[in-house]
């Protein structure tokens, strides 16, 4: 079966890393930087697009977080912090997004005065707005929110503290993010602690810039039940034979224990490549590691900086590596399944929207 874009954007989908502040509309950033005298490389709008992708694309992690300099500039106040949540949300449901986690680092935030807590409840605010008004246009979504402490900063225990506040608020995870290499979880661990101890999940970005050290610290240190990215699980992963009927694999305890206990990899295609995470998306590891068991997902990371959505992502797996409409809903129940809500909301979410929109194919506009 070939399965057109279309059809792909119309089949119900579920995002679990998407970065709110790596998802803003460049027109919103040229308007937003005008308001508060933030100098950007161009404001023309499809030229400040094409500028983030470029930018992004330079090969490494760190190079590629210097674009959020831009990005976080304008998100300094609750009108901008608003704006761009409601607007995040509704670009998520045009493209058929009916569950999204959004994540953000609220310490980055407060330059121009907000305080942590009035950080959150503005994003809240611009999530709720965001709901409404994708409800009003006839789409169904909703958001959890992660929040997330910088890795290289010393406020670990601060942000769970924050998130612990606003669990029932809408915040359902806590995530660290940031560069990667020299900053393992375990700098954070008083933090993991904490939210262990209050039952409270956590994700963490390993096995992106850093390897198996990075992702052994996240499932064994901060009790991480995703992993965002995890593409370089592959590196305690040794290939026998590819060429048979059967893929034969042998696994070293890492990467067992991670298949085991079925860790969901928060794996984001294009910006993996960008980071040179993977070569090309025909060369990801997210087909193999489907292949051999692993609890894969499919995520955008950050759609400006990217350029994509998730159906991009979606159809650039279909395209140039054969997923299939069965493979989309494997990796789109795997999602929802692992998400940050209660049980029985999964099953509602996996029942009432994901099964259904997945038995029509995209409302019936794939083609044979």
């Amino acid at each position: 079966m070939t399965i057109d874009e279309s059809a792909i954007r119309a089949l119900p989908k579920v995002v679990l890393h998407d970065h709110l502040d790596g998802g803003l509309r460049p027109a919103t950033i040229v308007e937003l930087a005008a308001q508060i005298g933030h100098t950007l490389p161009t404001t023309d709008p499809a030229e400040l697009g094409a500028w983030f992708v470029q930018a992004a694309s330079s090969g490494t992690l760190e190079l590629y977080l210097e674009t959020f300099d831009h990005t976080v500039a304008v998100m300094q106040t609750e009108e901008g912090l608003r704006r761009v949540a409601r607007e995040s949300v509704l670009d998520l449901a045009a493209d058929g997004v009916v569950y999204a986690e959004q994540r953000y680092a609220p310490e980055q935030h407060v330059q121009r005065g907000l305080s942590l807590q009035q950080v959150v409840d503005a994003v809240q605010a611009g999530f709720a707005e965001g709901v409404a008004a994708a409800a009003a246009q006839g789409r169904t979504i909703r958001i959890g929110t992660l929040i997330t402490a910088m890795r290289h900063a010393d406020r670990g225990d601060e942000i769970a503290a924050l998130a612990l506040a606003n669990r029932g608020d809408g915040v359902v995870g806590f995530d660290i993010a940031g560069a990667e290499n020299g900053f393992l979880p375990s700098r954070h661990a008083s933090a993991f602690r904490t939210l262990a101890q209050a039952f409270f999940p956590a994700t963490v970005h390993a096995g992106e810039a850093a390897g198996v050290d990075s992702i052994a610290e996240a499932v064994h240190v901060a009790g991480a039940t995703r992993l965002g990215h995890g593409v370089r699980i592959v590196e305690d992963i040794d290939i026998l034979d590819a060429d048979g009927e059967t893929l034969q694999a042998r696994l070293g305890d890492l990467a067992h224990w991670v298949r085991d206990h079925q860790i969901p990899l928060e794996l984001c295609p294009s910006s993996n490549v960008q980071t040179a995470a993977a070569a090309s998306i025909a060369e990801h590891p997210i087909t193999l590691l489907k292949e051999l068991g692993f609890a894969v997902t499919v995520n955008t990371d950050n759609r400006l900086q990217s350029g994509t959505t998730l159906t991009r992502e979606m159809s650039l797996l279909h395209t140039e590596v054969g997923w299939t409409l069965d493979d989309l809903r494997d990796a789109t129940l795997t999602a929802a399944w692992n998400a940050f809500i209660h049980h029985d909301e999964r099953e509602r979410l996996v029942d009432e929207l994901i099964l259904p929109g997945f038995r029509q194919g995209g409302n019936g506009r794939h083609r044979a």
